[in-house]
Parts: structure tokens; C-alpha cells; sequence
């Protein structure tokens, strides 16, 4: 059922896999300071993006004596070339990436952008293009210059918007001959759980209460999306422009009406930015939410007809799992939250505790897609797991292999259901840093990258068996999955 021109790829961050952190010109991004805690030294489930202001200024101020892997990444800044061939060998019709917007304006406050980093972007393109792979670019992946952190406590700030639009202009206007697939911000919705990660700010230095700061943060972000997706409409028409939220298809834990309406509410938070990004307007069950759980935004002026004028051209997702939410005291999660705990006793589990759900997906395109009568994206989805590289350079990882069919699978279904599905970029294609614990441990690619959670290896590339298998999907369309 896959329609002729899909297009089937892989995704990356800039943060997570392009390295040359200190080249080039670039400056540094709040993700620069992330650093990598072993398993021995987390304390419970403890995630390295849980940055606090304090443990922020510790490591900017004793960078040497850290171990920082988001500045190494994978090495795509030195490997581009090479990463890119394999990537084509294997068939890809689109590869999505993300700009550093450090890369391009080291502070975020220059008045003009950084040459070589336009240049090496612009390679990227070409060599893309070399091989007909469509770039799928996101405009930024959690990556905010570590310059407006400290200065405006990122996002939280007003001022953020002119730089952003300033940047995204840029890109634009100097790759719009390149590049047709753009999205403004990776998984939007992921400030409600990781401020520091996706807004680069620090609820504790607000004047606002917790939500207030998360909410304001977005309205910010919401109103540069709209904004730049305006400009491109204007500008180059011949591109489309989407938007992107981190998918949560969540089941009520019982068939109590109490559940059942926790449920409905955590799922209308979390396509809500759906809502203002394709619809144009704040829905009145987040504005009655704000209302019920004393969050405040001071509204840029002219908010509506800016949301109205930026809406977006299709909608994307990542998608990993699936959750169960409870209204019973004890078991009830904040809604919108991207980490529930409740354990779905009808799924079998990754080894970092996510439900493999592929049901799941075939559900929520077909929920989004019934609502929003727009073309879809999965631009991440895939299994995590700790690779072996074996001694010939092999990597078995049958286990990638069940976890992907079975998810193609299910877009399969989709489409037969009538979902308007432009591709699928299944994430980390080539091994990067893994958001979870700034690590390689855990690894998603078809291609392993001989590099460790410190920076040991020789960092070449070694071609997985889910390397052979998703060449032998890509050319048959989605037909043979075995």
C-alpha cells in the first residue's frame, strides 16, 4: 500500500551526531553542557537532562573535568561524505537532520551569519543531492546558543523570538533551492518535561511558577513557528513546512470514566500544539487548563493573527511507545508529560522499560490524521538497545529488525486505512548519542559507529544486518519485510 514517491529514510540532531564543536566557527549550545553520568553514578531513574542551574554552573566553570559527548557526537562534521554513501547504498529517499544554530550564529545575537558554517551545510545539501536523498531538515533540535541561555534564560524570554526568526530567515533564504522539507521545532511539547533540553532555560530562575515558565516558553516558540512558516510561504512557496511533537498514544488504565477522562485530557495535551500549529488558535480546553492550574502567559501582542497567518503544511511525529494513564491519586501524571511510569501489562518491554506498541502507531495516525485532515510524517521512531560488534564487524541485531517490521506493519495498515503518510525517517540511523543519558551505549542506527561512551574508538562505520534488511525494504517499497 506504500504510494510510489514515499519516502524512506533515517533521522539525526545536530547535537547527538555532528561533533566539530569547537570548529568551523561554531559557537556553543546549552547541550554542550550535558554530561555523561555512568550507570553506576545515576541516582534512580536520574536522565542527564536534568539540569539544574546550579549543576550547570559547576561544569561551565570546570569544563575540562567532564565528560561531555554531545561535542563529539558521532563525528558526522568529518564523516559526512562517508555517511552519506552508506546512506544512499542503502537506498534513502530522504535523510533528516538538524542546523546547529550555533554553527550559524555562535551567540544567536550576530548581525550577520558565520561563513563556513553556511558552507558546510550547504556541502551537506550537495552531497545529499549527489545521490537524489532529500534533506528533511529540522530548523532546531533542542539546540539553543548556551549565549541567550545565560543571558535570557532562553526561551522564557520574549527576546528569543527576534533571534530565532533572524536565524530561520537565514536558513531560508539560503537553502530554499536545496532543501523542500523543513520543520520549525523538534517535539515541541517536550519543554513540559525537559526545559533545560528543548528551551534552554531553568525553571528556578523564573519569576513564574513551574507550568507558567513551561507554557510561556512555548507561547514564545509557538509564535517564532508561526512566524518563519509565514516567511516561507512568502518566500519559497515551493517548499512545505511542518510541525513536530513527540507522540504519546496513551490508553486509560481502566474503563472507569474517571480514567477514561484523564486519558482524553492528557491526549488533548498533547496534540494541542497540533492545534495552534495547524489550526491557527489556542483550542478552550488548554486555555480552561491554564485557568484550572494557575498558569499565566503574557501573550505577544497580535497572537491570533500570527498563529492564524503561520500555519503549517503537514505534521510530524516521533513515535517510541505507548502509555497508560490513571485519575487515581497516587497513579494520576501530570498531563502531557513525556515519561509516564505506569507499565502496560499487555506489551512486551525494551531493556530501558518502553512499551513496543506497533497497534499503537497504526492508532494514532489514524487519530491525528482523522482530526487534522493533513499530511503525516513519522520522522523518529525505532528500538534502542545495547549493539555488540563482533570481531568480522558484524552487528546481529535481529531484535532492531522485529521491533521495525512490525511498526512498518502498522504505517502499512494506516495507509490502507485511508492516512495521507509522506515517509518515514526511523531515528538514529547512523549510532549517536542517545537524549536518554547522553550515551552510546544505547544505540538505534543500521550503522554502528565504533565509539563508546567516552570517546574511545576509532569511530568508523560498520554496516549492522538491519543495514541489509531496510535496503531490502527500501527497494521494494515496504514489500519485503522478512
Amino acid at each position: 500500500m506504500f504510494p510510489k514517491e514515499f519516502l524512506w529514510g533515517g533521522a539525526t540532531a545536530s547535537a547527538q551526531y555532528e561533533g566539530g564543536f569547537d570548529e568551523g566557527g561554531r559557537g556553543k549550545s546549552q547541550l554542550d553542557f550535558i554530561d555523561f553520568i555512568s550507570v553506576e553514578k545515576r541516582i534512580g531513574n536520574q536522565c542527564t537532562d536534568d539540569v539544574s542551574w546550579e549543576r550547570y554552573k559547576t561544569i561551565r566553570e570546570n569544563e575540562s573535568e567532564y565528560n561531555l559527548p554531545y561535542r563529539r557526537g558521532a563525528d558526522f562534521y568529518h564523516h559526512y561524505k562517508e555517511d552519506i554513501k552508506l546512506m544512499a547504498e542503502m537506498g534513502f529517499k530522504v535523510f533528516r537532520m538538524s542546523i546547529s544554530w550555533a554553527r550559524l550564529y555562535p551567540t544567536g545575537e550576530e548581525e550577520t551569519p558565520n561563513p563556513e558554517g553556511l558552507k558546510f551545510y550547504h556541502d551537506v545539501f550537495d552531497e545529499l543531492h549527489k545521490y537524489g536523498i532529500e534533506p528533511l531538515v529540522t530548523m532546531i533540535h533542542y539546540e539553543n546558543p548556551v549565549h541567550l541561555t545565560e543571558k535570557f534564560n532562553g526561551w522564557e524570554s520574549q527576546k528569543m523570538i527576534s533571534y530565532f526568526v533572524k536565524y530561520t530567515k537565514t536558513l531560508i533564504d539560503e537553502y530554499k533551492d536545496k532543501v523542500k522539507y523543513w520543520i520549525t521545532f523538534n517535539e515541541i511539547n517536550a519543554t513540559l518535561c525537559t526545559p533545560f533540553v528543548s528551551s534552554g532555560m531553568f525553571v528556578e530562575k523564573s519569576q513564574k511558577n513551574k507550568l507558567s515558565c513551561e507554557y510561556q516558553a512555548l507561547h514564545h516558540q509557538l509564535i517564532a513557528s508561526a512566524l518563519t512558516v509565514k516567511y516561507a510561504h512568502e518566500t519559497a512557496p515551493q517548499c512545505m513546512i511542518g510541525a513536530m511533537i513527540a507522540r504519546l498514544e496513551c490508553y486509560a488504565e481502566t474503563c472507569k470514566p474517571t480514567d477514561v477522562l484523564a486519558n482524553m485530557i492528557d491526549d488533548q495535551i498533547n496534540l494541542s500544539f497540533f492545534d495552534i500549529m495547524a489550526r491557527g488558535s489556542y483550542p478552550k480546553f488548554l486555555l480552561n487548563y491554564f485557568r484550572d492550574n494557575d498558569i499565566i502567559i503574557d501573550f505577544v501582542d497580535n497572537y491570533e493573527q500570527i498563529l492564524k497567518e503561520g500555519t503549517v503544511d503537514y505534521l510530524a511525529f516521533s513515535y517510541y511507545m505507548s502509555y497508560v494513564v490513571s485519575a487515581e491519586p497516587g497513579k494520576a501524571e501530570a498531563p502531557g508529560n513525556l515519561v509516564k511510569s505506569l507499565v502496560n501489562p499487555y506489551l512486551k518491554q525494551t531493556e530501558w522499560g518502553w512499551g513496543i506498541d506497533p497497534i499503537g502507531l497504526r492508532i494514532t495516525l489514524n487519530r491525528i490524521y482523522d482530526k487534522y485532515q493533513l499530511p503525516l510524517f513519522i520522522v523518529e521512531n525505532g528500538l534502542g538497545a545495547k549493539d555488540v560488534l563482533e570481531e568480522d564487524g558484524s552487528v546481529h541485531d535481529t531484535y532492531r529488525i522485529d521491533y521495525l517490521r512490525e511498526h512498518i506493519k502498522a504505517m502499512d495498515k494506516a495507509i490502507d486505512d485511508g492516512v495521507e503518510l509522506l515517509g518515514y525517517t526511523s531515528w538514529g540511523c547512523v549510532d549517536l548519542c542517545s537524549a536518554s543519558f547522553a550515551d552510546m551505549t544505547k544505540r538505534y542506527g543500521y550503522i554502528y559507529v565504533d565509539a563508546d561512551d567516552y570517546g574511545n574508538g576509532t569511530y568508523n562505520r560498520y554496516k549492522k544486518d538491519s543495514y541489509y534488511w531496510y535496503k531490502k525494504v527500501i527497494e521494494s517499497n515496504g514489500k519485503d519485510l522478512d
